[in-house]
């Protein structure tokens, strides 16, 4: 048991999501990625889960989260942003870890332009939500708890 809560989940944003509210507003919306981290941390709560989120812009470092996450954290939601469609690093960081994670898109991305419909993580993630906004954030971490609750004894 980790405090309180038997399950944890990390939350990576990827590059350019710290602009959120102010970064084309028209596909992405105004709400800032503060607000989102608040709407995520709550209902985690409601879940009954931790919730822990980081932002960068750098590749690397989101690597080097992915690998440390195997010994903290059960499960991942990853909005990889423009990384989604170029970094073959952060998909064998997913694979090489044995926690399940869900990709999570603002925008839908099978409707933007067409190098945007590629994701080298869709393949080894459990499901890909996108287009929802904000609420992506919310039903992917609504869905990893789900999964992780049918996998992931009552007690440690």
């Amino acid at each position: 048991m980790y405090g309180r809560y038997l399950v944890n989940i990390l939350v990576l944003h990827g590059p350019n999501l710290n602009l959120l509210g102010t970064r084309e507003p028209t596909i992405y919306g105004t709400i800032t990625l503060e607000e989102v981290n608040a709407s995520l941390k709550k209902l985690g709560m409601d879940l009954g889960v931790s919730v822990e989120t980081r932002q960068s812009n750098l590749e690397g470092e989101l690597v080097t989260w992915i690998q440390e996450a195997n010994a903290q954290f059960e499960g991942l939601v990853f909005n990889p942003a423009a990384y989604t469609h170029t970094s073959i690093a952060l998909r064998d960081a997913v694979v090489g870890v044995a926690i399940p994670m869900v990709e999570v898109h603002l925008s839908n991305i099978h409707r933007r332009e067409s190098f945007r419909r590629r994701s080298y993580l869709a393949p080894v993630s459990l499901g890909q939500i996108s287009g929802f906004g904000p609420q992506s954030y919310l039903l992917g971490l609504r869905a990893l708890v789900d999964a992780l609750q049918r996998t992931i004894p009552a007690h440690r």
